[in-house]
C-alpha cells in the first residue's frame, strides 16, 4: 500500500464525511439564521428559543436524509472493500 493510496482513501473519506453531513449542517445554519433573525426583530432573548427549534430541525432532516446517507455511506465502504486486495498488494 503506497503512499498515494493512503492519501486517496483519505480524501475519499474526507469527500464522503462531508456529502454526507452537508444537508444536516446547513439545514441547521439556516434554521438557526431564521430563528436568530426572528429574535433580533422581537426582541425575544429565551436561550431555548434558539436550541429547540435546531435540533428539531436536523432531527427532521435526519429523518428525511437518512436513507441516502446511509447508501452514500455504504457505498464508500463497499468500494473500499472492493478494493482491498488492490491496496495488500
Amino acid at each position: 500500500m503506497s503512499q498515494g493510496d493512503v492519501l486517496n482513501i483519505a480524501q475519499q473519506a474526507m469527500t464522503t464525511i462531508l456529502m454526507v453531513s452537508a444537508p444536516m449542517l446547513g439545514i441547521g445554519l439556516l434554521v438557526g439564521l431564521i430563528v436568530s433573525i426572528f429574535q433580533a426583530t422581537t426582541q425575544i432573548q429565551e436561550a431555548t428559543l434558539a436550541f429547540v427549534p435546531k435540533i428539531v430541525a436536523v432531527l427532521v432532516s435526519f429523518l428525511i436524509f437518512g436513507p441516502w446517507m446511509l447508501r452514500v455511506v455504504i457505498e464508500f465502504t463497499q468500494n473500499l472493500f472492493m478494493a482491498m486486495n488492490s491496496y495488500l498488494k
